[in-house]
């Protein structure tokens, strides 16, 4: 049972143009949170602008500004310069959404004619001219082989401002490090403290050591292992290290000191703004005080993120990133640990398994492209076959509540279910509902939350980074009060700031990779077949740490993906930025 938010919380004015127009009442609480304060003027100004609300198509948008425009005695014209602006940077946020940094103008042109745009030359550029959308040139990459008398043409992309700008920011901040980096330590400092390490992880602790940037490649378990090493032995010898997870949720497995992205850059709030501004107190002006900075599990990290993090290192610090690259590519746009990696300017060091049982075992087979078979009496890993997707809501549920706490002592709140879709019968969505019946049964006070529920983030919002863990401490119509981790002081939600945040029990993949656990049910159904990839798969069952449950309907479905599918390319710049 869900509870509506308080209209109070929703501006009037707001909620009478959208309601005017026919637009259901849970856009007001999106286009509130994604417009701001002014939401409901600069809807009346271009009401194409509903785009960037979340969850608007663009045949919505076109209905809503008939229906607007109608109201102010104009009429909508598909030539409107105001749709054809929108619809760039619609088409552009989409193409994000599914991770590209940028588009070939080709690609973008051809995405406007599919939406009824007559001239997408002048769409461009008036979407160029408002500055969210910039025109990206690169020169082409040197060919020695080439015979052209004649250098190629630059090539040119398209892109939001946003993502490309921080892409270009990480790519210069990167470069910086590696030209500005001193080894930290005296050659025979580093030898001493290599000298009973095996090979790969010597070379590890090395490049960290002597290198401005370094990458660990490997399996979690392994890299956040050897991250946690190196910045012990740069601590043993007095080098100020920061070792850092993408969240506070992942930080707390990392070891005593160890903290959460946004912590470290100091992430809050800027006062007045609306819950999810994310302002950072460490960068350029003000760099971090370490040397070292470890983050092991970087493959989440998106451009903004990482651009960020780079511009808050001052010159001659050392960076090592980590990350497993069989895994899924982080939820937001970009590619920044396979790009870095890529563009061969940085030491990549694979790390080898070390020995190890399931599901570490497991998890090492999958990345091969096997999905083994798991034989008992092992408890470590199991798959439950289910036949429908309501049956493996129904043992999922089980599994959480009895089957792990009764045989393996892992209470339920030590308990994540993934799955791969947010909607559908067996997706993140219905998860929750049951999950939430059993563990938290509740009125849903405010947007379908009650106090003891647990959340997770979808989005930054109140200073938080998305992934974040949280329980709702406190809830009424107008909004939330959460505690995001142990020792911190709860944030206020508002009511207009609740698509931000998801009930927590289950999440998608995507969202819950910004944390290990000690069990994980991963729930697969046929629905989501066509989702399924390998990367997906190794993700999923990377997060557990002690047990691993996977309920599916997917029958031989999952076996495929996990044998071919290796999920698709993105369209990024960051290898050819790195190497100019």
């Amino acid at each position: 049972m869900t509870s509506p938010t308080s209209e109070s919380a929703i501006d009037p004015d707001l909620a009478a143009l959208l309601g005017s127009a026919g637009v259901p009442a849970p856009y007001a609480v999106r286009a509130a949170d994604r417009l701001g304060e002014r939401a409901a003027a600069l809807l009346r100004a271009d009401p194409w602008r509903l785009l960037r609300v979340p969850g608007v198509r663009p045949e919505q948008a076109d209905h809503f500004a008939g229906r607007v425009l109608a109201q102010q005695g104009e009429q909508a014209r598909a030539e409107d310069v105001r749709r054809g602006r929108a619809l760039v940077v619609h088409v552009l946020t989409e193409a994000a959404r599914r991770g590209h940094t940028a588009m070939t103008p080709r690609a973008v042109v051809s995405a406007l004619g599919a939406l009824g745009v007559p001239d997408p030359s002048r769409a461009i550029e008036a979407a160029l001219e408002e500055a969210e959308v910039v025109t990206l040139l690169e020169e082409a990459e040197f060919d020695p082989l080439a015979e052209e008398d004649e250098p190629p043409e630059p090539q040119e992309s398209l892109g939001l401002s946003r993502y490309a700008l921080a892409e270009e920011a990480a790519a210069e901040g990167l470069q910086r490090l590696s030209a500005t980096a001193e080894p930290l330590l005296p050659d025979e400092t580093v030898r001493a403290l290599r000298a009973d390490l095996p090979e790969d992880r010597a070379l590890a602790l090395t490049a960290a050591a002597r290198t401005g940037v370094s990458v660990l490649h490997g399996a979690p378990e392994e890299v956040e292992q050897t991250a946690v090493a190196i910045a012990r032995a740069l601590a043993s010898c007095d080098v100020p290290v920061a070792l850092a997870a993408c969240t506070a949720t992942g930080a707390r497995s990392l070891g005593e000191g160890a903290v959460g992205l946004y912590e470290l850059l100091e992430a809050a709030r800027p006062p007045g703004a609306p819950a999810g501004v994310v302002g950072f107190g460490r960068g350029e002006q003000r760099p971090l005080e370490a040397a070292a900075v470890v983050v092991p599990d970087a493959g989440a990290l998106d451009v903004e993120a990482a651009a960020a993090l780079v511009e808050a290192c001052g010159d001659g610090t050392h960076l090592v990133l980590g990350g497993d690259p069989a895994a899924l590519p982080p939820s937001g746009p970009g590619r920044v640990l396979a790009d870095l990696a890529a563009s061969e300017t940085v030491p990549v060091i694979e790390l080898e398994a070390a020995a190890h049982g399931q599901p570490a075992g497991f998890l090492a087979a999958v990345r091969r492209g096997e999905l083994p078979a798991v034989h008992p009496p092992g408890r470590e890993v199991v798959i439950v076959p289910a036949r429908a997707e309501e049956e493996a809501v129904h043992r999922a549920v089980q599994i959480v509540t009895d089957s792990i706490p009764r045989a393996l002592r892992i209470a339920p709140q030590d308990v994540q279910v993934v799955t791969p879709l947010a909607g559908g019968r067996a997706g993140a969505t219905a998860l929750n509902a049951a999950l939430k019946a059993h563990l938290n049964p509740g009125p849903g006070v405010c947007g379908g939350f009650d106090p003891g529920d647990r959340v997770i983030a979808a989005a930054p919002v109140a200073g938080v980074a998305a992934g974040e863990h949280g329980t709702v401490t406190a809830a009424s119509p107008s909004g939330l009060r959460v505690a995001f981790g142990t020792g911190r002081e709860p944030v206020e939600v508002p009511a207009t700031a609740l698509p931000r945040l998801r009930h927590g029990w289950a999440a998608p993949v995507a969202l819950a990779r910004a944390a290990r656990y000690p069990a994980v049910v991963a729930v697969i159904p046929q629905e989501a077949a066509s989702a399924l990839s390998r990367p997906l798969a190794v993700t999923a069952f990377g997060l557990a740490r002690r047990h691993l449950s996977v309920v599916h309907t997917a029958g031989p479905a999952l076996a495929r993906a996990v044998r071919e599918n290796l999920g698709s390319p993105r369209e990024t710049r960051l290898p050819r930025l790195m190497r100019q």
